[in-house]
């Protein structure tokens, strides 16, 4: 393997994998769920990593959504190069709001398919069906989603299909990944779980930290069979509620409808997907698309001064900060602060399967998530800023 030529993808150089290697996005994660469960006693191989292996705070792409995130990951550049901008977004050649699962929607190749293509070996199992035909786009390699398992594939896990809405989910892709690894030990593989628990429990509640034990398992074993481990989130995940446990939501299509007329603005939620009974279609970064002759940086202030909100943004100024296409964006940006989220109208959200005080992301407050690795990470730049983008980077170019 380690013969093999150097790969370039999306302007970035990649040597040739020396050793298997795992590489895990944990869908919602952060530092302190880590933290929490070593503190806790029930995740030894996270604890003996962190003094062993290395780790490091990263950033991870804003709008701090998963199709985001997993994209920026597999390609190793930002939204503006690859073009998933969010999990939804409003078509302006259709003139229609369209879920961004599409293949057609990406403007850039995978490392997974170059590696693939090139030579290597390569398997992907993700945890929800929406992101398996992106992440799969092009590769000649093993992928399939837990949702949709087929029953060769749900044998391979030894596992019952799993509910969406459950950690089995999760699940399912650790252990598929396990039992695929020891098999067949693709020279590249890429797992990606969901945050169902995320949404539901905090850094260190029970809930949590069993999750986390039960990843410290298979982190374990996949380890113990030869695997090279590197492990990023697509984000984080805060409170976004009130202590009374009610969600605080700016719903800003009701605002926008009181200031320019009903109907007249467009507000888009990115965080929107087939899934939003653990968070309602609610999170913390909307895009709105004004009428004509609308002046936006007057309504951008106007906003900006609405209790909850972070940051509201004309478009090339967003694009700019957070290396977002711009052909895909609405004419404002807007971000809500750590405990807010932002909606479309009252009506539009159907919050009734929310069983726990709503957690939720999507916006800056939700950047910070780990670079953890089972190898030591040599020869990196003093002071170099670090994305979850660049986990193939330094798995592949900087791991001892």
């Amino acid at each position: 393997m380690e013969k093999r030529p150097s790969l370039e993808v999306n302007g970035r150089r990649y040597r040739w994998p020396r050793e298997p290697l795992v590489v895990v996005c944990v869908d919602g994660s952060e530092g302190a769920y880590v933290d929490q469960a070593v503190r806790a006693g029930v995740a030894p191989w996270f604890a003996r990593t962190l003094k062993q292996g290395a780790a490091f705070v990263a950033e991870c792409v804003v709008p701090s959504f998963t199709n985001p995130n997993n994209l920026s990951i597999v390609t190793g550049a930002p939204p503006a190069l690859h073009g998933i901008c969010g999990n939804y977004f409003y078509d302006r050649e259709s003139g229609a709001e369209v879920m961004m699962n599409d293949p057609k929607y990406l403007r850039a190749g995978t490392l997974l398919a170059a590696f693939a293509a090139a030579g290597a070996s390569v398997a992907v199992i993700t945890a929800k069906d929406k992101l398996r035909a992106l992440l799969g786009h092009g590769l000649a390699g093993e992928c399939f989603s837990a949702e949709k398992a087929n029953e060769a594939q749900l044998a391979l896990a030894g596992m019952a299909r799993p509910s969406v809405y459950s950690a089995e989910l999760s699940q399912f892709v650790f252990a598929a990944g396990a039992a695929l690894f020891e098999s067949r030990r693709p020279d590249l593989m890429y797992l990606s779980t969901t945050d169902y628990v995320q949404h539901k429990a905090a850094p260190g509640a029970p809930a949590a930290n069993a999750f986390y034990a039960m990843m410290d398992r298979y982190l374990a074993r996949l380890e113990a069979a030869g695997a090279a481990i590197a492990l990023t989130a697509d984000h984080g995940m805060n409170d976004k509620h009130g202590p009374d446990g009610s969600p605080n939501v700016i719903y800003l299509q009701d605002v926008l409808d009181g200031w320019l007329g009903k109907g007249a603005a467009r507000v888009i939620l990115p965080i929107t997907d087939p899934y939003v009974v653990h968070h309602g279609a609610l999170g913390s970064f909307a895009t709105a698309y004004l009428p004509a002759g609308a002046d936006a940086a007057a309504l951008a202030a106007r906003i900006a001064a609405l209790p909850g909100i972070e940051l509201a943004l004309e478009r090339a100024e967003a694009c700019r900060r957070f290396e977002l296409p711009e052909d895909r964006m609405g004419d404002l940006v807007l971000i809500s602060r750590r405990d807010t989220v932002i909606g479309t109208s009252v009506s539009r959200h159907d919050l009734s399967g929310l069983d726990a005080p709503l957690r939720s992301h999507g916006g800056v407050s939700e950047q910070k998530v780990p670079l953890i690795f089972n190898r030591r990470i040599q020869g990196l730049a003093p002071g170099r800023r670090l994305r979850n983008f660049d986990v193939f980077d330094l798995a592949l170019n900087h791991a001892e």
